[in-house]
């Protein structure tokens, strides 16, 4: 069992109880669940030189689930509990590596459709909420910054650096996250997927912050982690830095990540950050 999971039993909205026993048999979920997640054609490779072309860096742009922080395990947690609660594949628990393959990074509408296609739509998002719900109640005891954030954050600030943050997470679960890991004031705007005319992996969250914060694409990269994110900001025009914080390295490469990092510490990080030659550091008082 996951160390995420609660000690007290669940308590499932009506949508959710509205679900109790749907028969998913014979059901081939995975099938579809990547066909309503991801469109077509949206995936480029992008070439490990892309990066060094971007000097002086001006702007990075941030992912928030699975990128500032490992929030994965708590979602999975959420998912597999609500989803056995309300008979998906007959009550057999999802396991982490449907849940990585499947789920991870996708958009809760598509994840609706997908999971639900028999069901009623409005239900199906009622079902979203209430795991959102769920993640919040876990998320402040178990959700950490990944390693090396707020040196990074530092940097980024001493360099004066634009920056945004770019999820397709639900606002309630972006603010809490970004106030947990004490970084509300950081990050000037917020540009949340449901709230643009595509989420990922369409462009439209990562141009929609372009223009906010006023950056150029051609001096900007993207921190991600999910392959949904990664095709949205190679869509952008935008390389992205992959982080392997809970996906495999090849699923993040064939997004077309220009970079494949462990964490914010990582040397490889590192070094193209000095080859990046921004603005001169502010001086600390």
């Amino acid at each position: 069992m996951s160390p995420f999971a609660p000690s007290l039993p669940l308590h499932v909205g009506a949508a959710a109880a509205s679900l109790q026993g749907k028969n998913f048999k014979g059901r081939k979920t995975s099938t579809c669940l990547r066909s309503a997640a991801v469109p077509t054609n949206m995936a480029a490779i992008a070439s490990n030189n892309t990066l060094p072309k971007l000097a002086p860096l001006e702007a990075i742009l941030f992912d928030i689930d699975g990128t500032l922080c490992d929030s994965d395990p708590i979602h999975f947690c959420a998912f597999r509990d609500l989803l056995q609660q309300v008979g998906f594949n007959n009550g057999v628990p999802i396991t982490e590596e449907f849940y990585s393959a499947n789920i991870s990074g996708g958009h809760n509408d598509d994840l609706a459709r997908a999971l639900f296609p028999d069901l009623d739509h409005d239900k199906a998002m009622k079902f979203m909420d209430d795991k959102e719900a769920f993640f919040r109640k876990l998320a402040p005891e178990q959700l950490k910054a990944v390693d090396g954030l707020h040196d990074l954050c530092r940097w980024i600030d001493a360099h004066k650096l634009k920056r945004a943050a770019v999820t397709n997470a639900p606002r309630s679960n972006a603010e809490l996250m970004l106030s947990l890991l004490g970084l509300t004031d950081f990050f000037p705007v917020l540009v949340i997927g449901s709230e643009c005319d595509r989420a990922k992996p369409f462009p439209d969250p990562y141009l929609k912050a372009l223009e906010l914060i006023d950056a150029s694409p051609d001096h900007t990269f993207i921190f991600e982690d999910s392959a949904s994110g990664i095709r949205a900001g190679v869509a952008a025009n935008v390389p992205v830095v992959g982080l392997t914080t809970r996906n495999p390295e090849k699923v993040l490469n064939d997004a077309g990540a220009s970079l494949l990092i462990k964490d914010f510490q990582d040397p490889k990080l590192l070094a193209i950050l000095d080859e990046l030659k921004p603005a001169v550091a502010v001086e600390q008082v």
